[in-house]
């Protein structure tokens, strides 16, 4: 499969997920008021709403990316891992009443046990590199004149 073919795919997979998202948040927002933390829930319904436009916007210019197979495939991957683990571990805090160690705005008070905070640290400490390696590449394949040979 030739790179254009791989980013074209991806970027209708970011399209898709991006709806998939539009979908969960619409249901989501139904359960709201019977999580353990009703405002960690309301944090995860706009979340999952910015991740979904995100991705939309995202995979609209993802076959112009001007980057290698490699580069292109980390950035994918990268990206959906972070944004995933990031919407998952608010979704673990609002479940459990948790998350004050790590999020405490959204929290607004809500602490879990000693476990609950440190498996939602676990799911969510790796989401900012690898969404820092992301950008950084997606930057870096935006550079240059349209047509340009990927590096």
């Amino acid at each position: 499969m030739d790179l254009q073919q791989i980013l074209s795919r991806q970027g209708r997979r970011l399209l898709q997920l991006g709806v998939v998202l539009f979908l969960f948040t619409s249901f989501e927002g139904f359960v709201i008021p019977a999580l353990a933390s009703p405002h960690l829930g309301r944090s995860v319904h706009t979340l999952s709403g910015f991740t979904g436009v995100l991705f939309l916007a995202t995979g609209l210019m993802w076959p112009t990316l001007k980057l290698g197979t490699t580069a292109t495939r980390i950035a994918f991957w990268f990206l959906i891992y972070s944004a995933l683990a990031t919407i998952a571990g608010f979704i673990v805090a609002a479940l459990w009443g948790a998350g004050g160690s790590i999020m405490p705005i959204a929290a607004q008070g809500a602490r879990g046990s000693a476990f609950q905070e440190a498996m939602i640290q676990i799911v969510m400490y790796p989401a900012a590199p690898t969404g820092i390696v992301a950008f950084t590449l997606i930057l870096w394949g935006l550079r240059g004149k349209a047509g340009s040979a990927p590096v």
